[in-house]
């Protein structure tokens, strides 16, 4: 019994250490990820926690409603598959350096860490600081992912990751934004 508890404190404490990592940025913290074939559960809690942002956000600009709150989730974690999805194909096979090789696993997991800033949506959900709380959260979502895909791309360059980050999260947005003004088109 001691050894479980140890171990799941073990394992809170280890998330705790990798989320704030993955706040302030630290590229040790995107590599351990990265190594670590069992942090898959980690990561997917942490885009939970960035969806849960999107759904508090989706509230404060609607008629807070739990179909707000699931629409925002869904429109978050969409955005964040999509952007996953240009990362891998832009950063693998469209800007690869010689020394890039990755698994998805590994670029997954640390980009799920990297949205760890999305969590910060949640203030969207005061009218006022919504912009201020998007254009804040997704600058920091990209500087954290920027740091993700250096580290599991193996890049020299920082700039290159920034390239391909930039580029995905532009195409990100356009392709969210199209499908957000297709779904809430008034009915006639």
């Amino acid at each position: 019994m001691a050894t479980l508890t140890s171990l799941s404190d073990g394992s809170v404490v280890q998330f705790t250490r990798r989320f704030m990592g993955a706040l302030v940025l630290d590229p040790v913290t995107f590599e351990d990820v990265e190594a670590d074939g069992h942090a898959g559960s980690q990561a997917a809690i942490v885009v939970l926690l960035a969806c849960i942002g999107g759904g508090l956000a989706a509230v404060g600009s609607s008629s807070m409603n739990l179909a707000a709150f699931v629409a925002g989730m869904a429109m978050t974690l969409g955005a964040w598959v999509v952007w996953a999805l240009l990362i891998t194909t832009i950063g693998t096979h469209v800007f690869p350096e010689p020394q890039t090789s990755s698994r998805y696993g590994e670029l997954l997991r640390t980009m799920g860490f990297a949205a760890a800033p999305g969590l910060f949506l949640a203030f969207g959900a005061m009218k006022t600081a919504a912009p201020f709380a998007f254009a804040i959260a997704s600058i920091w979502m990209i500087a954290a992912t920027v740091l993700a895909v250096r580290q599991a791309l193996d890049y020299r360059s920082l700039g290159r990751a920034v390239m391909v980050c930039v580029m995905a999260w532009l195409l990100t947005f356009g392709i969210t934004a199209a499908a957000g003004m297709l779904f809430t088109r008034p009915v006639s």
